[in-house]
């Protein structure tokens, strides 16, 4: 049995939704089991987290970074990373905001810093850019072009009923099922 993780925090919903899309996606590989955790119950039980094959990461871009929140979640795994304890479990993340950009790169950056500072193994998109050609379309997976992970754009008028659109959930969907792929042979 491989156990993914999925560890983040959302302020308004979206991430929520990117972060569920993410364990749908990690479930479908069969022989895995998923966690789906919020940053402040992660901490409230971190060995959900060490005995997690693979943890993937999620956090909304505010202010062009990870969230406070999901800051101090990091900053609390101090101790973990002294000891070393996730050296060696897969890593990934994913990342929403409500620009386009949104400096979302610079979240998900530092997410895999982050993992690597843990020792960790970092899992990035595979999907080639979407929506970049006079035939491409909003509804292409990885319309928002990441290559570290996955990223949504979800409109701040809008709720999580609606946003981020379906080809951003898609595309965690696919972050997730990737990374359960891979953790199963680096398991193996």
């Amino acid at each position: 049995m491989t156990k993914v993780a999925v560890v983040y925090h959302g302020g308004y919903g979206h991430t929520e939704a990117q972060a569920k899309a993410v364990a749908r996606g990690a479930e479908k590989v069969p022989g895995t089991e998923v966690v789906l955790l919020n940053s402040d119950d992660a901490q409230k039980d971190w060995d959900v987290l060490n005995t997690a094959d693979a943890i993937i990461f999620g956090s909304p871009t505010y202010m062009g970074s990870a969230s406070a929140q999901f800051k101090a979640f990091m900053d609390a795994s101090s101790s973990i990373w002294y000891n070393r304890g996730w050296k060696d479990k897969v890593a990934a993340g994913f990342t929403t905001s409500a620009s386009q950009s949104g400096d979302k790169l610079n979240t998900i950056v530092q997410l895999t810093i982050f993992a690597a500072q843990h020792g960790m193994i970092w899992v990035g998109n595979d999907l080639l850019p979407g929506n970049n050609s006079s035939t491409g379309s909003v509804n292409d997976l990885n319309r928002l072009g990441g290559f570290l992970g996955a990223l949504a754009q979800a409109n701040s008028d809008q709720g999580a009923d609606v946003a981020p659109i379906n080809s951003d959930l898609l595309t965690a969907e696919h972050l997730g099922e990737r990374v359960a792929t891979i953790t199963r042979k680096v398991k193996a």
